[in-house]
């Protein structure tokens, strides 16, 4: 089982840390770290990581996975990002994404009719690009899966390998792996954050989920011309 995460400059490192962390225990899984080169990639945090496949090198996937993170809005308008994935998907067994992952999917033209799920910041960005979306911390539809924002990275690995390697696997990770969240807040979504805090953070990003707008917006107007 052949998996690769795309590793970009400025992406958010938990959104591909928490599922590569999964998919590694995975019996049978080789998962890479691809680039366009092999030099280390600074993550939007500061935390430098190594790819290890170019996508020249990279041979048919049975799984490509994009994580999200503020380097995202570069991807949407790169053609060589989207073209790899666009090359890739038809041979894979499964496409999918975590966080604003899935606005690069989207780019590509592959969650066309797809429910898909995001940040929830962003999630709403994904109409534009002919995507439904789905405000779920995993959505998936048929052979597309995908995590909303940033630590739904683990339970949308998890979902996965369920999928690969059924379910008593996937357990016995969850397991080997403690996870077993108990948040000190029940404040990890809109839904459930006190009021002030959403509004405090909503006006704090507003600015950067402008300027992804615009990258999204570009990408439908790419898309429709086809």
């Amino acid at each position: 089982m052949r998996i690769g995460l795309v590793l970009f400059p400025q992406l958010t490192q938990l959104d591909l840390t928490g599922p590569a962390e999964v998919f590694a225990r995975t019996p049978g899984a080789q998962v890479d770290f691809l680039w366009k080169d092999l030099d280390p990639v600074a993550s939007d945090r500061g935390l430098k990581l190594v790819p290890t496949m170019t996508f020249d090198q990279c041979p048919q996937l049975d799984l490509v996975c994009v994580p999200g993170g503020p380097g995202q809005v570069a991807l949407m308008d790169d053609d060589e990002v989207l073209r790899f994935l666009v090359d890739q998907a038809p041979g894979c067994q499964l496409v999918t994404s975590v966080c604003t992952g899935s606005l690069v999917l989207g780019a590509a033209g592959l969650l066309t009719g797809y429910r898909a799920t995001s940040h929830w910041a962003s999630v709403d960005q994904l109409a534009l690009l002919g995507a439904i979306p789905v405000n779920e911390r995993v959505v998936q539809d048929r052979n597309r899966i995908t995590g909303a924002g940033i630590t739904s990275g683990i339970d949308f690995a998890l979902t996965v390998v369920a999928e690969l390697a059924g379910a008593a696997t996937a357990q016995a990770i969850q397991l080997q792996m403690e996870y077993d969240p108990a948040p000190p807040y029940d404040a990890g979504s809109p839904k459930s954050a006190p009021a002030d805090v959403v509004d405090a953070v909503r006006g704090s990003m507003q600015a950067f989920i402008d300027r992804r707008r615009e990258a999204t917006l570009r990408a439908a107007a790419r898309l429709s011309s086809l």
